[in-house]
């Protein structure tokens, strides 16, 4: 795994081997962040990364630019490497991160964000409901942009605030607006 752009580009990140995630493929992340590059401006970004996995999403707009980022994940031994490698990129002041199950802290979850990129994992029984739980939180800020990662076995497109999709190899992003 890599960052693909910025003043962090081409820094490796090295997961542990035994972790329990599914890291964005550098091909898929590379679409996503050449979609985003047109949409966002990264440097006014707040970003919100749920299902945080090895943060790779996070280290990517913070390498783009983006002020501060928060990740939200409840294994160990992810938030463990999270912060050993922003560390490592000299940015742990630019990263907030929260050990804490996603689905409980969507509910109380404060801040509200320009960015929320959610990653579950692709069997979680509550997926086709995270969008819902997620627009009616007040976490996405009301011209924020909500991305969710998940497989063909999954579709959105009929969702009242479901914006458009993209495919990259067997990931799919589907963007999600007020």
């Amino acid at each position: 795994m890599r960052i693909i752009s910025g003043q962090l580009g081409g820094r490796r990140i090295h997961p542990p081997k035994n972790m329990q995630a599914r890291p964005t493929t550098d091909l898929a992340k590379e679409g996503l962040f050449n979609t985003l590059q047109s949409m966002l401006d990264f440097e006014d970004c707040t970003c919100l990364e749920l299902f945080a996995g090895t943060g790779s999403i996070s280290f990517e707009l913070i390498s783009r630019g983006a002020q501060h980022a928060t990740l939200i994940e409840k294994e160990p031994l992810l938030v463990a490497f999270i912060k050993k490698t922003a560390q490592e990129f000299k940015i742990e002041d630019q990263l907030q991160i929260l050990p804490a199950n996603v689905l409980q802290w969507i509910s109380s979850g404060s801040a509200s964000y320009d960015l929320i990129f959610v990653d579950p994992p692709y069997a979680i029984p509550e997926m086709k409901q995270l969008p819902d739980m997620i627009l009616s939180s007040n976490l996405l800020d009301k011209e924020g942009l909500l991305i969710l990662e998940h497989t063909l076995n999954v579709n959105f497109e009929n969702h009242p605030n479901f914006t458009k999709q993209k495919k990259y190899g067997t990931t799919f992003f589907s963007f999600f607006k007020h």
